[in-house]
């Protein structure tokens, strides 16, 4: 039997057998017993506490023993002393960062105690429009976790005159996205920041498509002077908070702060500077919520959002108090807190047993378990083995002309290099100027320069391969190639190399899979990830995609590339201070204009 979200009956309809139950009436389908539980509402812990389910709902939370007194339940589970917790609220993913499907990430978000998603699918909806957000919705559907959509807000994220995209989300299309599905339950992260600050007609346009259907709007600000407008435009969120001063002003605007927890050897990792206004400024933190963002399949079983609760512990927060913020202030925000993120009569039965470091043991998924011991259970195995198949429109979006040239053309003399610096964490990128003396090869300024070819081509098929030049310093390859065909927002393919014949060969590796990411040394594939599925996302298991991230990290590693490969995604993506390369060129960011490759 599959389990998805719909395998829940409305409160409405049960709250006669709940009360029931409640009051010793009728048996309860589960009583899980001998359990200390976490309250999200009073944020403490209580000893000897049991918890009775029925129809997938919590009945009550009663003294240990109490299910001795009444009808006998049909089923008892001893937590021998475990604590029981509300499941996790993520408020801000991108499943396709993770290179799974929805269903895939399930897994993976249960084996984590995550219950319940906030996704903002604008990556493939920058390959795919519309259909590619209503292809993701339908495979949510079929998921065995709660998952519900931010309208993806910014595609493209800039432009058709700063970068080429495969969709483009009018206000129209966003408007009817909200009226179609249910799901869609905010507006995405509105990621032009600097437009909507000035009061472009567009992103206002969007905006308003939320707010006028009472839709909360997600927000990505850089810069504490954007704070202000972005809040006056309806903005009421952020995951961007990147230190202790922007954080405190956001809480003090009235936009929730999603403090975004990562892997710390990638850019994600914001929360320990994030957190501060908690710990240092004695700020409340009932509009904080914990985040994860992006992760990729490795990362995701590794540092999924329970590692980030307990890395805003190691922070400074309580115990208590950081569940609460990965769990029901999540819920809250997005009007939910009366359904999930706490042991409440009524509620979701979306319930994990944590040991006492806080690691989930066993995951309830609508009162069904679908972790044991942290092993996916028989019922779990089943229904990710139903998953969903994306149309075949979505396996076939890598569009390129037969023959690219890959590399620029010889500067003819001294010319000054407008390039895009690469420097930890890998996220703002600085715009520096290389002054380049004449040589009668690019081997020698490569070397000489410490510099790294960056190409990015156009691959939806709307500009017959459009395709643009630029040069990264700091970037650290000596003698290879990288490929990807995630180039964040637009997810055009971006490679970076030392020579035309290894960039060749990773693209054509890409374009022979409609998707993915490659390392290549010496003429020769050190790794690859196939991603057919939009050119974002695999079709296959988590842990399968994971092994294969695991060897990508390695081989990325190998050839010498100084910031992870979702960092190198990131490098078109021209929202993001100073510099970025799309197809159509070097963009300088605030000010959003295109520079030439040599002054």
């Amino acid at each position: 039997m599959a389990i998805t979200r719909f395998s829940v009956a409305p409160l409405h309809s049960q709250i006669t057998t709940l009360a029931a139950v409640a009051g010793g009436r009728a048996p309860a389908d589960l009583v899980i017993t001998g359990a200390r539980m976490l309250s999200t509402y009073s944020e403490r812990i209580a000893s000897d506490k049991e918890i009775w389910l029925s129809g997938g709902r919590i009945a009550a939370v009663k003294p240990a023993g109490s299910y001795k007194l009444g009808p006998a339940p049909k089923a008892i589970y001893d937590a021998q002393g475990g604590i029981i917790a509300p499941g996790l609220v993520d408020p801000h993913i991108h499943i396709e960062s993770s290179m799974v499907t929805a269903c895939a990430y399930a897994e993976a978000a249960l084996l984590n105690g995550t219950t319940t998603i906030f996704c903002d699918s604008h990556e493939i909806g920058n390959v795919m429009d519309v259909a590619g957000v209503e292809a993701m919705l339908e495979d949510a559907r079929l998921a065995p976790l709660s998952i519900f959509l931010t309208v993806p807000s910014t595609v493209p994220a800039t432009s058709p005159e700063l970068e080429t995209a495969g969709g483009d989300l009018t206000p129209e299309k966003i408007g009817a996205l909200f009226d179609k599905w249910p799901e869609a339950v905010a507006l995405g992260e509105k990621m032009d920041f600097v437009p909507v600050a000035m009061g472009d007609p567009r992103s206002h346009a969007i905006i308003a498509e939320a707010l006028k259907r009472g839709r909360p709007v997600s927000g990505h600000i850089y810069g504490r002077e954007f704070v202000a407008p972005y809040a006056a435009a309806g903005v009421t969120d952020t995951h961007e908070a990147s230190d202790r001063d922007i954080s405190d002003d956001f809480v003090d605007a009235g936009i929730w702060v999603f403090l975004r927890g990562g892997n710390p050897a990638t850019p994600w990792n914001s929360i320990v500077e994030a957190i501060k206004p908690i710990t240092e400024l004695g700020v409340s933190h009932k509009r904080y919520c914990v985040c994860t963002d992006d992760r990729d399949a490795d990362d995701l079983l590794s540092f999924g959002l329970d590692w980030v609760v307990r890395e805003a512990i190691r922070c400074g927060v309580k115990p208590e108090q950081a569940w609460s913020m990965g769990s029901l202030h999540g819920a809250t925000r997005f009007g939910m807190g009366d359904e999930i993120g706490g042991l409440g009569g009524g509620r979701r039965a979306d319930l994990v047993l944590l040991d006492d470091d806080l690691k989930p043991v066993n995951t309830w998924y609508g009162g069904a378990l679908m972790v044991e011991d942290r092993k996916v259970t028989p019922l779990l195995e089943d229904t990710l083995n139903q998953r969903y198949r994306y149309p075949d429109a979505a396996y076939n979006t890598v569009h390129l002309p037969k023959s690219i040239k890959l590399v620029p053309d010889l500067p003819s003399g001294a010319v000054t290099a407008n390039a895009i610096g690469i420097e930890m964490p890998g996220i703002i990128l600085p715009h520096r100027k290389i002054d380049i003396a004449p040589a009668n090869d690019w081997e020698t300024i490569l070397e000489r320069d410490n510099l790294s070819f960056v190409t990015v081509i156009e691959r939806h098929g709307k500009s017959d391969g459009g395709i643009a030049y630029g040069l990264l310093h700091d970037f650290g390859i000596k003698n290879g190639a990288v490929g990807s065909s995630v180039g964040h927002d637009s997810h055009n393919i971006i490679l970076a190399g030392t020579n035309e014949a290894d960039m060749q060969l990773a693209l054509k590796t890409i374009e022979a899979a409609n998707g993915g990411i490659a390392v290549v040394e010496n003429g020769k594939v050190l790794a690859f990830v196939a991603l057919p599925v939009a050119g974002l996302i695999s079709d296959k298991r988590v842990h399968e995609v994971a092994t294969e991230n695991q060897a990508l990290k390695k081989a990325w590693q190998q050839v010498g590339c100084t910031i992870p490969y979702m960092g190198f995604n990131l490098i078109p993506l021209s929202v993001i201070p100073e510099i970025r390369i799309t197809d159509k060129g070097l963009v300088k960011v605030p000010e959003m204009t295109l520079a030439p490759l040599f002054d």
